[in-house]
């Protein structure tokens, strides 16, 4: 080895310095003043002493340690500032490269995703159980900035798959033909046109609900006033959506909203007039029809007299009551959105180079076991929930397993649902509301067929996150029925303790306290041996 040999390394990671270091003590500068042999040892014996003193050593190795912490954070620092941990632990990055500048307001979609500072993010392993069973919860989630986000939109559209052009059945007067053939608003399409939608064409017309007009609201069934329908009709880049009918929840105050998205974004609640009345008359309601972020938008003539079923026409048919929109996040009325409308589009959507964003069910991922469960739960009639699934199993339907993959899941958690407003996800949400009118009103149980049969004819998928990554960005409340039911909260008395005295002779003698203490103690104590006397005596007799 050049230069010579350190030797082995001693018990505590230092350098012993038996060896002669002559080599080194050569390569002082000729500069430097010359220097006795006798000088030498004794700084190399004070060298050696030093370097085999535990303490010391360890000095040095939390001195380097320090060094490079130092350098590290300096380096990073060039590329992208610190993660902070926001609430819910969703992580958070601030990173100017993602876009050019911060006056771009839109970006291309050949930006690598590899780029992208969350790209290396990784979930942590779950907490040890310890033996307990935890429910559902949420995960950390690595979002942007909301301003970055916001300059993250993508200038264009995605790409549609083959259909590029999408129309809608009009029938002023449609006849239902078949006994499960769907509803009046929904137009009654036959099996033979079901089927033949799922045939993706260039340009389709479908049965997509609203089919008594040509613009959905207006003397079609889930009518809406006509200032409203003007607001529906204008532009925006970004929307979000909710539901309430039948007075079923309470709404719901988005959290953590930039002044953006306060300004550019709509929060539209679609109401019916049994929940309208409800909100006047406990003055939640202002003149302007506003409920804190909320535009309150009331519904008259609703289709269905089942209050779920009226909610899916918003959910799945947003796209046509919104029909200038490009991105839409919808949520179910119990939800509270914590997170910018702005990141959980870049996160779940442009991050992903996805059009579709739903997350799977946080248990089950077949269709059959979410059948069982509806049943059991009592979600719907049975015989209904039977019949929908011995179709679907005629149809070809099977049991999830990993011969699936990529795809993950056959059972949505559909309480939120992220999307691009383009001609594939507005077929795709027509024709699985076209499954919804035709058979349950659990969108779950459809939701795997519509999909599969769309991807079986064109190459188009659905981003289907984890629930936990779902709960991060909301929070779910209860059903404004289980709150009526609810006890209410139980009021905790503060007991404070007895004030203590100064003054010894103050209250009785403490001496015959304690004795008389020690007498109930030594009582008890007889009076347990005694009893165990008697119950070893019976076990004898």
């Amino acid at each position: 080895m050049n230069g010579g040999s350190f030797g082995q390394r001693g018990s505590y990671g230092s350098l012993p310095c038996y060896g002669k270091l002559s080599n080194i003590a050569r390569k002082q500068s000729s500069k430097m003043p010359p220097v006795s042999s006798r000088d030498k040892e004794r700084v190399l014996l004070v060298v050696c002493r030093c370097l085999g003193r535990r303490r010391v050593a360890m000095l040095l190795l939390v001195a380097l340690a320090l060094l490079v912490f130092i350098w590290g954070s300096l380096t990073v620092s060039k590329e992208t500032t610190s993660p902070t941990v926001r609430p819910m632990d969703s992580i958070h990055f601030d990173n100017s490269d993602i876009i050019s500048h911060p006056s771009v307001a839109c970006r291309s979609r050949a930006n690598s995703i590899l780029d992208h500072p969350c790209h290396k993010f990784a979930l942590p392993p779950p907490p040890p159980s310890g033996g307990r069973r935890f429910g559902p919860r949420p995960c950390p989630v690595c979002y942007i900035s909301a301003e970055q986000a916001r300059a993250s939109i993508p200038c264009s559209s995605s790409a549609s798959p083959v259909l590029r052009n999408l129309t809608y059945v009009v029938d002023e007067n449609p006849i239902k033909i078949e006994s499960h053939g769907g509803s009046e608003f929904g137009g009654y399409p036959s099996l033979k046109q079901r089927n033949e939608y799922f045939d993706i064409q260039e340009s389709m017309t479908v049965h997509c609900g609203f089919v008594k007009g040509n613009r959905p609201g207006r003397q079609t069934g889930f009518d809406i006033d006509e200032a409203d329908l003007m607001k529906l009709e204008e532009f925006h880049e970004v929307i979000v959506a909710s539901a309430i009918f039948g007075n079923y929840d309470i709404i719901q105050q988005p959290k953590n909203v930039r002044e953006a998205a306060r300004k550019n974004v709509p929060f539209y609640m679609f109401i019916d007039e049994e929940t309208e009345t409800y909100l006047k008359n406990s003055s939640a309601l202002d003149s302007n029809m506003r409920i804190g972020l909320w535009r309150i938008i009331v519904v008259h003539n609703i289709p269905y007299t089942d209050a779920r079923r009226n909610g899916k026409v918003p959910k799945l048919l947003l796209h046509r009551l919104l029909p200038n929109v490009r991105y839409s996040i919808w949520i179910d009325g119990k939800l509270q959105l914590v997170v910018d409308p702005y990141q959980v589009l870049e996160r779940f959507l442009w991050q992903q180079n996805a059009s579709f964003a739903i997350s799977r069910h946080y248990h089950r991922f077949d269709v059959f076991e979410e059948a069982e469960a509806n049943k059991a739960a009592g979600k719907c009639d049975n015989s209904s929930i039977d019949y929908q699934i011995e179709f679907y199993k005629k149809e070809g339907l099977s049991p999830y397993s990993k011969a699936k993959l990529p795809i993950t899941s056959d059972v949505p958690e559909g309480c939120v649902i992220i999307r691009e407003h383009i001609p594939i996800t507005n077929l795709f949400t027509c024709l699985w509301f076209n499954e919804v009118d035709r058979f349950t009103a659990r969108d779950q149980l459809s939701f795997s067929t519509v999909r599969d049969k769309i991807i079986a004819k064109v190459d188009w998928s659905i981003n289907m996150f984890l629930d936990c990554e779902r709960r991060n960005f909301v929070i779910q409340a209860y059903h404004k029925d289980l709150l009526d039911h609810m006890p209410p909260p139980v009021a905790h008395v503060i007991r404070h303790p007895p004030p203590l005295h100064r003054d010894g002779s103050a209250g009785r003698n403490p001496s015959k306290n304690s004795r008389r203490g020690r007498d109930r103690r030594s009582g008890s104590r007889q009076h347990r041996k005694a009893a165990a006397g008697n119950r070893e005596k019976q076990t004898f007799l």
